[in-house]
């Protein structure tokens, strides 16, 4: 966010006063022993303003500010020679007037040290051409300084109010996030107690109704009830109604079930998520004889979003062929376990899967 004033007042507020410098140029001709300086000078003045001014961007480049010193350093030089100053006006002394013009340019341009660089050299030089009395009195430096300090602090001022706008800016934002964040928490918080509550609610009213004295199956059916509260943390964005029924449902059957959330749905449609979804929950109803079933996010970056691997655990038939062989528990690591499933559901969905 940036403090200013108006763009189109200020350029028209500049422009005016270099016009005005202009035409008392014009008139100033009549006055003067040679028109050809002057003339160059109104030429040099006119472009130079034309690109302080009308040159777009909020800081001034450091090639159009040496323009404008340049100029402001050569008109004193190139004017004075043709001046009479026992008879100087308002008019012959135009440039005066015109330099702490476009010096004042330069600061509000973000400028400064051009502007008065340009305005000191102009001070210096009028009070060695005129004397300390006519420089101070009538020739118009002293508004030239005055308009340069002034400004000179209205810039700075523009600047400090600029940054102190910024730095209240950035600390709203940065509230906003932190409430954002603690909003996103609390709800966070109770959309899980609320999940908890609904799932173990109905097996802790049992609990208490039977004094702890639960059967074994009440029992196995608390250790599912556990492992599917701790799926809704480690597996979270793996999860859906379909796939938390068949995960319950290879649980109850004596299944190990692993979800592994590692990150990388997160930037997927909600048309893709809900395939996956699909996807997770027909590669579970296909891994109903496998004994360890691994669902895992795959990392972004790869063409694959989850992974599914059902294994069926062949120990009896490994033990019995290495007693048979003579063989040591060793040799069984060349048994491996059966593959019941093996699926990489993919991020996105293919023309040919359409």
């Amino acid at each position: 966010m940036r403090v200013s004033l108006p763009a189109g007042i200020a350029i028209g507020l500049a422009a005016l006063f270099s016009l005005f410098h202009l035409v008392l140029a014009l008139a100033s001709l009549p006055r003067v022993s040679d028109i050809g300086p002057v003339l160059a000078c109104m030429a040099l003045y006119a472009a130079a303003s034309a690109v302080a001014i009308f040159l777009p961007g909020r800081t001034l480049p450091v090639w159009a500010a040496c323009f404008s010193l340049a100029t402001a350093l050569v008109m004193p030089v190139i004017e004075a020679p043709v001046i009479d100053l026992g008879s100087a006006s308002t008019s012959t002394t135009w440039w005066v007037a015109a330099v702490g013009t476009l010096m004042t340019v330069l600061s509000v341009r973000g400028r400064r040290a051009f502007a008065w660089v340009g305005v000191g050299f102009l001070a210096v030089f009028v009070v060695a051409w005129a004397g300390p009395g006519p420089a101070l009195s009538s020739l118009g430096v002293v508004g030239s300084l005055s308009w340069v300090a002034i400004a000179t602090g209205f810039a700075v001022a523009m600047d400090r109010a600029t940054r102190v706008t910024r730095d209240f800016v950035r600390a709203e934002q940065e509230t906003a996030d932190w409430q954002a964040a603690q909003d996103a928490h609390v709800f966070e918080r109770q959309f899980r107690l609320s999940q908890t509550t609904r799932m173990a609610l109905p097996m802790l009213e049992r609990v208490i109704d039977s004094g702890g004295d639960l059967t074994p199956d009440e029992r196995d059916e608390c250790l599912h009830l556990e492992q599917a509260i701790r799926d809704e943390i480690r597996g979270r964005s793996l999860l859906s109604d379909d796939v938390r029924d068949e995960v319950m449902r290879l649980r109850r059957r004596g299944a190990t079930v692993q979800l592994h959330d590692d990150g990388g749905l997160d930037d997927l449609e909600i048309d893709d998520l809900r395939r996956v979804h699909a996807r997770i929950a027909e590669a579970l109803r296909q891994a109903r004889e496998a004994d360890n079933v691994i669902v895992r996010t795959v990392a972004e970056g790869s063409d694959a979003a989850v992974s599914v691997v059902g294994l069926r655990l062949d120990t009896a038939a490994s033990e019995s062929a290495a007693l048979g062989a003579g063989l040591d528990d060793e040799d069984d690591e060349d048994d491996d376990d059966s593959v019941v499933v093996w699926l990489e559901i993919p991020r996105h969905e293919t023309l040919d899967q359409r």
